[in-house]
């Protein structure tokens, strides 16, 4: 217990607070200096830009840009089932109807969508007249009776896909 009374103990006290004391000196001197390289390093490698900036600036780009996949997505699946309705099958056949007449003037045409529902017109020419009739098609088929060309241009539209 003298001891801690001693004078030798309070010399010895203040010397590893002064060692204390310059050891953290040089500690803070080295992480200030550690610092200091850090932003060099980042300044160069942000091309004289604040590369934390950078990167946060690119993390919204980059969050934007998911963001506007999820919505492109979202309409490409609007579109897709849009699409199977609409025309995307055609099968077209040219005919002479009629002997006296001079070349294939008449014609089948038929349109259908992705489950083969549509329609298939018929044109017939002649020389008095014209006429065009229309037909609903089913999964590919009509509850009306079909000519040959008819039979055909439905045929050319759904190997046509």
């Amino acid at each position: 217990m003298k001891f801690l009374h001693s004078d030798i103990f309070l010399v010895i006290l203040f010397a590893l607070n002064i060692i204390l004391l310059i050891w953290s000196i040089i500690s803070n001197t080295r992480i200030k200096n550690i610092h200091k390289k850090d932003k060099e390093f980042m300044d160069k490698l942000g091309k004289g830009n604040n590369i934390k900036e950078d990167l946060k600036n690119y993390m919204n780009r980059v969050n934007a840009t998911e963001n506007e996949i999820r919505r492109l997505s979202v309409n490409f699946k609007q579109l897709d089932k849009k699409t199977t309705k609409c025309i995307q099958k055609v099968g077209i056949v040219r005919y002479n109807a009629y002997k006296d007449t001079g070349s294939d003037l008449s014609f089948a045409v038929c349109m259908l969508d992705e489950q083969n529902n549509g329609i298939v017109f018929n044109g017939i020419y002649s020389r008095d007249m014209s006429n065009i009739y229309a037909k609903p098609i089913v999964e590919g088929e009509s509850k009306y009776k079909l000519t040959p060309e008819e039979q055909e241009a439905i045929y050319k539209a759904k190997e046509e896909f």
